[in-house]
């Protein structure tokens, strides 16, 4: 399992960013969800990984490693922030006058928020990344 996942780690981070990035655009355009200043800087993060990493698993490039893994710890950190933000049961305040960074547009389950949902895109891509450097020094 683990080679398959080594092997094959640009592709597979290739399809979770692109599927990150495609529910953050219905989300925000087909839901109507406002996206707060935290949502825009996990964004930031996570849409470039697309056509790197889409290059990347084209060309077979593992040196991508490289930009992605700074992109995805920047992406994570932010979205655990925002989802502490949103989960503390004391008010916090937003900085953001459009939209409030702390209000949970819907949470499944109780606890699953879009931060949630962008903190594991962005564990996944790297926990792949990772995965991928034992195997393929390049």
């Amino acid at each position: 399992m683990f080679k398959f996942l080594s092997e094959n780690s640009l592709s597979l981070s290739f399809l979770v960013a692109l599927t990150a990035t495609f529910g953050s655009l219905f989300f925000s355009e087909v839901a109507h969800f406002l996206p707060c200043k935290l949502c825009w800087y996990q964004r930031i993060a996570m849409y470039p990984q697309v056509i790197l990493l889409g290059i990347a698993a084209v060309k077979n490039d593992f040196s991508i490693r490289k930009y992605i893994l700074p992109l995805s710890l920047i992406g994570l950190g932010v979205s655990i922030y925002h989802y502490l933000l949103q989960m503390s049961p004391i008010p916090l305040p937003c900085s953001d006058e459009v939209a409030n960074c702390a209000l949970k547009q819907f949470a499944y389950f109780g606890y699953i928020t879009i931060p949630l949902m962008a903190a594991t895109a962005f564990s996944l891509i790297i926990f792949l990344m990772l995965a991928s450097s034992k195997n393929n020094k390049r």
